[in-house]
């Protein structure tokens, strides 16, 4: 007996509600195994984006360090500034976070401490900033011409080697903390003599040398379509580095120049 409602008399006839034709059992299986939603669209780093990052990153730092400079704080916000920021870097780096406001916040924690350092070491020797900035300035676009055009190649065994080298650097000068408790000067690498030049000379090029696994690791992920978010952790990365330049350039150049 033929139903009179519209619907079940139309599929009576092989027509669907909508009226079109019957799906076959292929086009059924089909529609079985077709996702249920379709993934949103993410789109994926770019060189630009981690110039952006960088700027942001770093205009942050330098700002913040302007300010701390300007206010004239003293050694103890330096302390806090330093200690936040290590606390947030271990967080940002062990986590491989690429949240904004953890990485804005190394950069304004941080920038008060180099603004406080920075401060101090004008006052004992006038204009010394300015030459630490260019020094840093001059080294970046060093190792991004020794990077663009393949002089230097970031192999694993590189990677090695400068990542040995840089924890090398670290062990020493937190046994030259801990030896200065006990004997003048510590272990002598932040004295100002001939140990101390070789160290900071190290520690000038193993600082480079990072920048260099920096721009590589930044290659890598465009090439391999990271996501845009991970632009900040590229940024990130070349600060800290370009801070840790800046710093051991500043402490070089302190040890030839006169506090006339």
């Amino acid at each position: 007996m033929e139903s009179k409602n519209p619907i079940f008399s139309r599929q009576a006839k092989g027509q669907q509600a909508w009226g079109g034709p019957v799906p076959t059992p292929e086009q059924l299986q089909g529609m079985y195994d077709a996702p249920s939603y379709a993934p949103p669209a993410q789109r994926t780093m770019t060189i630009d984006d981690v110039v952006v990052r960088g700027f942001i990153t770093l205009g942050t730092l330098v700002v913040s360090a302007a300010a701390a400079w300007a206010l004239n704080l003293g050694v103890g916000a330096m302390i806090a500034g330093v200690l936040v920021g290590l606390v947030l870097a271990l967080i940002v780096s062990f986590k491989q976070s690429t949240n904004p406001v953890l990485i804005l916040g190394y950069s304004v924690a941080y920038g008060v401490a180099v603004g406080v350092v920075s401060h101090v070491y004008n006052d004992l020797y006038n204009g010394i900033v300015f030459q630490a900035v260019v020094g840093t300035a001059l080294a970046f676009g060093a190792m991004l011409t020794v990077y663009a055009l393949r002089i230097v190649r970031v192999t694993p065994k590189f990677t090695k080697f400068v990542v040995a080298a840089g924890l090398a650097l670290m062990g020493l000068m937190l046994v030259n903390l801990v030896a200065g408790f006990f004997i003048e000067d510590g272990i002598g690498i932040r004295s100002g003599g001939p140990l101390a030049y070789v160290f900071s000379i190290a520690a000038i090029l193993v600082g480079c040398f990072f920048l260099l696994l920096d721009f590589d690791e930044v290659e890598r992920g465009v090439r391999a379509g990271a996501p845009e978010k991970y632009s900040w952790l590229m940024a990130f990365g070349l600060t800290v580095t370009l801070v840790w330049i800046y710093l051991e350039i500043l402490r070089f150049l302190s040890y030839f120049t006169s506090n006339d």
